[in-house]
């Protein structure tokens, strides 16, 4: 657990995520995720996060299906070497060269595979997300979007990339913990995931998975040539 006192798991729904809980595929992980608990302590703030949105991403060589979509669908970079590291530690990497966007790292040691938190619901520490997230409108838009629940849990690329969630090893003035639901959700929903290019971007990969009538799942939206990967060719 993180350090100190925390309003996390008061009906015992929740436990501390193993590493063989996260050994998996990330399209089979991922959905695993839901419900579950993001829980941070960074300079002194506590924020947790319950999860409602994520996206599944795979590696060169990963799985029966190659990923356009993926950092690691090249092979190992200076970049993405975190999601080539072990299961549990968080691969947090810069976005548009604004935002710190946070991924579960799973399946086994030196396989590529990272689960991008999507979307979230601040259920502890709001005062200090809404002190780091201060153009948010309300509650629903601290981790309304994988920026916005980067910046409200405080973890920073490149300080926080390789933070292990599973041991809860300080890291840069921070500690990560990752909580995992006792009994999966049902009902969950898949689609495509936001913002992807091409095909990667479309249904030929519905690795986007969330909690159905959740006011914080992002909304969805096409990325560059989506659209048109998706539409059928005419003759």
């Amino acid at each position: 657990m993180v350090p100190g006192a925390s309003a996390v798991n008061p009906d015992a729904a929740l436990r501390l995520a193993r590493r063989h809980d996260l050994l998996g595929l990330p399209v089979e992980v991922a959905p695993r995720l839901l419900g579950g608990v993001l829980e941070t302590l960074v300079e002194g703030e506590r924020v947790a996060v319950r999860l409602t949105e994520v996206e599944a991403y795979h590696g060169r060589g990963t799985g029966d299906v190659a990923d356009p979509g993926s950092h690691a669908r090249s092979g190992p970079t200076a970049r993405n070497a975190t999601m080539w590291g072990e299961p549990g530690r968080l691969y947090v990497y810069l976005s548009h060269g604004i935002h710190s966007c946070v991924n579960v790292v799973c399946g086994p040691d030196g396989v590529a595979g990272g689960i991008l938190l999507r979307a979230g619901e601040v259920i502890e520490g709001a005062d200090a997300a809404f002190r780091r997230r201060p153009a948010a409108r309300s509650a629903r838009d601290l981790a309304r979007g994988p920026g916005r629940l980067g910046d409200a849990v405080g973890l920073r690329h490149p300080v926080h990339d390789g933070i292990d969630a599973v041991a809860g090893e300080p890291q840069a003035g921070a500690v990560a913990r990752l909580w995992l639901r006792e009994t999966p959700l049902d009902g969950i929903v898949a689609g495509p995931r936001v913002g992807v290019a091409g095909i990667a971007g479309t249904a030929a990969f519905p690795w986007r998975f969330s909690i159905p009538g959740d006011p914080t799942v992002s909304p969805f939206r096409w990325g560059r040539g989506a659209q048109a990967a998706a539409s059928p060719v005419l003759d």
